[in-house]
């Protein structure tokens, strides 16, 4: 546990609760294991077991997957992130 700046996580969990918040900030959801397991560059028990002692530990809560769904702002011209790097996004995507 790291104990200099106070938190109750290692150093290790810390960038797995950095990338889940950035993840869900730009992504309006929490990501998958899977997409832990390519960011991170580990294997899916190695990534399953990291979230269950983050939930142990208190510092996530799990919720039962729910079926994605098609909105309004998942389309490309409503993405800020996009006009922002001066993207102009075509309507092909």
């Amino acid at each position: 546990m790291s104990q200099k700046s106070g938190a109750r996580f290692t150093e290790k969990q810390g960038h797995y609760l950095a990338f889940i918040y950035t993840y869900s900030h730009m992504f309006g959801r929490p990501p998958a294991e899977t997409d832990m397991q390519r960011h991170f560059g580990v294997s899916p028990p190695s990534v399953h077991q990291m979230i269950v002692t983050l939930e142990r530990n208190g510092l996530i809560r799990r919720q039962a997957a729910a079926p994605p769904e098609a909105s309004k702002s998942s389309y490309p011209e409503n993405l800020p992130i996009l006009s922002w790097l001066g993207i102009k996004p075509s309507k092909s995507l």
